[in-house]
């Protein structure tokens, strides 16, 4: 008996060793991160991290002690120690892999991995692989190898792998057998308290990179995977749902539905051109840096810029969404990808199609990647030109065409049409692995710099677009709209998906059907990519009530604010407050004014969660 329990902690102490190992790569790795926490909050994510790291070693553990009692009740039952060497050897494989993969992945999102990835990877492989591109590829191997080597060594000095069954009577076998199931239950349920294990149990602190590097990185993505699959429930109920309801439209109520008109004509040709990764950061006009974008401050000049504009989410499948149906991100959910639901959305494509516009869409790229193309397809939506109407020669990078490829096919096309159009143009140069056609403004293979090159060559290529679309006859009738996808935490490197920084986007109304005296106007009210509907159909005096999610910027009654989200966790800005939530921990991870009384962030903070739970709700709905 005393046999069989060491052998099974031997067991669970090289799985327990194992992650602390995996855990102080993690925090080497991410190192300046770290620097804001002292030695001792360090040590912390450690020890609160233990009972987390267990669970993931009872997990582990299960099938091998399955095994065991199962052959201990078969007296010529035998199992080789080669095939307990082979299911460990595969587990320190399968975790030294997965904590490379979120080395990166957390090192691009900032949040740990989860199956998010893994579904990305099948629905668009090449994609997901493109994006992989600005990864430190050789680093990551050297990393997993000696992971890999340590975990073979030390499992052959702490694991008993010539372990031999305990010859003893029956009717001990029985309470052992059952000792050794019940201990091992409980060290995944995580104690005997009465919720299981969850992640919150792993939170500790206000710094949201230490409550990352105490979680358990394998338990984490397999608890997230299994949320994926279960039955779909909303995840984020934190009051009844008539409360709920009711706060959400307090927030969109105004007093006056109006509008201030800043275009000459109610019927405008309108033009999209969704920005990839554009932050703010590389606009000097949005308070970035100077230099990176020139060409968009003679832009910022000719249009009406809206420059408090905060994207839904931190993915290009929930900021298209966003813009064309003005449904804010789902968080755990990208509802894109359902075709059943997706389909059931407003869309600014069908609205303008049905008040007699003609409808396209222009992408670089595969439109299939993440179900960009049924989407499109699934609301009237005339012409789609993606990849495959391109010449071989014109896929120069491992995204498809370059943008001034793309944009010079689109102005070809705008050409040939009866006005008026709805045409919308996705960019994807400036993404992983950042290639360019010509030679980079800011050489050197820093990520920021090569950031930098990529929002250059984009901005470069607009100034273009825009020189030859002012000499066609339709240019004077055109709206054209420059908005991002999402932001960025390049070139900077400094914001979290916590930090409302992160989501701080460019929106600019641009052309001559822009009032003279607007030119040049910049519109502070404080909103989100969801409110681009209601502000552009006001204008154009078409309804828009079926967009509830948003809210015209240029009504002065209406309200500020702008919500956002990232894999688990959710921020909603007012003017002078900032209040983001983690619902993996159930606590607030970042308050942006501590000057603001309690009062005020407990409302703020009622508020983000109503708004989230009637985010899903409506997505469960659909």
């Amino acid at each position: 008996m005393l046999r069989s329990l060491i052998s099974f902690a031997r067991f669970i102490i090289f799985w327990l060793v194992f992650a602390i190992i995996t855990r102080a790569t993690f925090e080497l790795y991410f190192i300046d991160k770290l620097k804001k926490a002292d030695f001792a909050e360090i040590i912390q994510t450690f020890i609160y991290g233990l009972r987390i790291d267990l669970s993931a070693a009872g997990y582990i553990a299960a099938l091998p002690l399955l095994t065991f009692i199962i052959t201990w009740f078969i007296p010529r039952a035998y199992v080789k120690p080669v095939i307990l060497r082979i299911y460990v050897y595969l587990f320190v494989f399968i975790i030294s892999l997965v904590t490379i993969l979120n080395l990166n992945i957390f090192r691009e999102w900032g949040t740990k991995i989860s199956f998010r990835v893994f579904d990305t990877l099948y629905h668009s492989p090449s994609e997901a692989v493109a994006s992989t591109g600005s990864s430190p590829i050789g680093l990551s191997i050297f990393i997993g190898i000696v992971l890999l080597t340590l975990g073979i060594v030390l499992s052959s000095y702490i694991i008993d792998f010539n372990f031999k069954k305990p010859v003893v009577p029956l009717y001990l076998k029985i309470p052992v057998a059952l000792l050794l199931a019940g201990l091992n239950l409980l060290i995944i349920r995580g104690g005997l308290q009465v919720a299981p294990m969850n992640q919150s149990m792993a939170y500790f602190s206000d710094k949201q990179i230490l409550n990352q590097c105490a979680l358990n990185t394998e338990w984490n993505l397999i608890h997230n995977t299994i949320e994926y699959f279960k039955t779909p429930y909303n995840p984020y109920i934190f009051m009844p749902a008539n409360n709920a309801a009711t706060i959400v439209d307090s927030l969109y109520r105004v007093n006056k539905d109006t509008t201030e008109r800043i275009f000459t004509t109610n019927r405008p040709n309108v033009v999209f051109i969704q920005l990839e990764g554009a932050t703010a950061d590389v606009f000097e006009s949005l308070g970035g840096e100077k230099g990176v974008s020139p060409n968009f401050e003679s832009f910022v000049k000719e249009g009406v810029l809206f420059n408090n504009i905060l994207s839904s989410s931190d993915r290009t499948d929930k900021g298209i969404i966003a813009i064309l149906s003005a449904f804010p991100s789902q968080a755990t959910r990208t509802v894109i990808v359902d075709n059943y639901k997706q389909a059931r959305m407003p869309s600014l494509i069908t609205t303008f199609k049905d008040n007699g516009y003609g409808t396209s869409y222009f992408y670089g790229g595969e439109s299939e990647f993440m179900n960009f193309k049924a989407y499109i397809l699934s609301h009237k939506t005339d012409d789609l030109f993606d990849k495959t109407v391109f010449r071989p020669e014109d896929m120069n990078s491992k995204w498809g065409a370059h943008d001034d490829i793309v944009l010079t096919r689109q102005l070809e096309y705008l050409n040939e049409q009866k006005q008026p159009f709805f045409s919308y143009m996705q960019t994807l140069t400036n993404h992983e692995p950042f290639e360019l056609p010509v030679k980079p403004r800011f050489p050197g293979e820093d990520l920021g710099d090569k950031f930098r090159s990529t929002s250059h060559y984009v901005d470069a290529s607009l100034k273009t677009y825009f020189d030859e679309a002012k000499k066609q006859s339709w240019y004077k009738n055109t709206l054209f709209i420059l908005v991002a996808d999402h932001g960025h935490r390049l070139p900077k490197n400094t914001s979290d998906p916590f930090e409302p920084e992160k989501y701080h986007i460019p929106l600019l109304f641009l052309g001559e059907v822009i009032k003279p005296e607007y030119r040049g106007k910049r519109i502070n009210k404080l909103g989100s990519q969801t409110d681009i509907a209601a502000t552009l159909l006001a204008q154009l005096d078409m309804p828009h009530k079926q967009f509830k999610w948003s809210k015209n910027l240029l009504n002065p009654y209406s309200k500020e604010f702008a919500f956002f989200d990232w894999d688990n966790g959710f921020g909603l800005s007012f003017p002078q407050q900032t209040i983001s939530y983690d619902n993996s921990g159930g606590r607030v991870i970042y308050i942006r004014n501590r000057n603001i009384p309690q009062a005020v962030n407990d409302s703020i903070l009622l508020q983000g969660k109503a708004y989230m739970q009637q985010v899903f709700t409506d997505y469960m709905n659909f």
